[in-house]
């Protein structure tokens, strides 16, 4: 049976096409992927990202587990910071990733992805050997991520708190149309923007949605579903878990090697990601653009050398709205990884030019 969110009604009188999506009802378009992808790169768009997950880890004991299960430094966070990371397991495969909120002095926010909630939450207990307060409040937190450079006018008719202030992987709790919020200047689309969190216990989430799109509406804001999330967010070549990301990729080759901090003390997979590092990678995570008007990279696809061999796999594909052209990203054989390189994806039994391109794809 598949959860709804609490904008679900909302989705369903707004015509938005919905899905199954890691459990949840939601929706994957309402305009169209072009208006909405659009909306966010020019003015202001709304996504309903309730579904995501979110864990409450607090006591004298927090960061002790939090340094533990992730790979990035969390002695650098204090409270009103955020932290992008994710988790390994012992062989250095990644089991997700997540951004981690210091929310005050022993309390920590994680938020991870929605098919991953109860795994994530099982694998971090079962790691709990200090003793820490872990609890998920998943099912309580809506989300609201609203995004685009009117983001901020948008959002500030509606709050005393100076959102302007509020720096990139920061975050502060106000109030939005008289609901308690936190403010969080994070975001998927590589565009000015707030991740909005509240307790739907105490908040009328539809309320919130409805203010949110009033205050916007001079400005012409769109709701937008996952279609234009994916678009959005691979134009800047953000990695996806389940595509790009997964139990069988590790962060060094995935392109996430400055968030892997080896010299804070033991994490888990620190010696296998170590013993990889050493040993030099066979494969890396590489962006690419493919020439062409009408060839549109998918994963699973092929990537080959000029002689047609396989040298790897798109893990990611689109169109890209703002560029017109095919962009992927994929992993490739070391000797093909460098940006500029010549590569071919296979599509329809033909093989597509592409070059390796360092994301973003779009400079903003």
């Amino acid at each position: 049976m598949s959860k709804k969110t609490p904008f679900y009604a909302i989705h369903k009188q707004a015509g938005a096409k919905l899905v199954d999506f890691a459990g949840f009802q939601m929706p994957v378009q309402y305009e169209g992927i072009k208006t909405e992808h659009a909306a966010v790169r020019e003015a202001v768009g709304m996504f309903d990202v309730s579904h995501m997950g979110e864990f409450f880890v607090s006591g004298p004991n927090a960061l002790e587990l939090i340094q533990k299960v992730t790979v990035n430094d969390a002695s650098k966070l204090s409270p009103g910071k955020a932290q992008y990371s994710c988790m390994c397991y012992e062989d250095g495969g990644i089991v997700d990733d997540l951004i981690v909120y210091q929310t005050g002095e022993e309390e920590y926010m994680l938020v991870v992805n929605a098919s991953n909630i109860e795994k994530d939450f099982d694998w971090i207990s079962s790691l709990n050997t200090m003793g820490a307060d872990l609890v998920n409040v998943s099912d309580k937190c809506a989300l609201l991520a609203v995004q685009g450079p009117k983001s901020i006018e948008t959002l500030q008719k509606l709050t005393d708190t100076d959102l302007s202030s509020i720096k990139f992987y920061t975050f502060e709790e106000g109030k939005l149309n008289g609901a308690e919020v936190y403010f969080s200047a994070t975001g998927y689309t590589g565009e000015k923007g707030f991740e909005l969190y509240f307790d739907t216990d105490a908040v009328d989430a539809e309320k919130v949605w409805n203010a949110i799109m009033e205050a916007g509406e001079e400005f012409g804001i769109e709701p937008c579903g996952l279609g234009a999330r994916d678009t959005l967010r691979l134009e800047m070549g953000f990695a996806l878990y389940g595509n790009d990301i997964t139990k069988d990729t590790h962060p060094l080759e995935a392109r996430l090697g400055w968030i892997t901090k080896f010299d804070k003390g033991d994490f888990i997979g620190k010696e296998a990601l170590q013993q990889k590092k050493e040993e030099g990678l066979q494969r890396q995570l590489v962006g690419f653009v493919v020439e062409g008007e009408r060839n549109i990279p998918r994963q699973g696809y092929e990537i080959q050398n000029e002689a047609g061999d396989a040298i790897g796999e798109v893990t990611s594909g689109t169109m890209s709205i703002t560029l017109g052209k095919g962009i992927g990203m994929g992993y490739v054989d070391k000797d093909y990884k460098d940006e500029g390189t010549e590569i071919y994806i296979a599509i329809r039994k033909k093989q597509a030019k592409a070059t390796v391109t360092r994301p973003p794809f779009i400079k903003k």
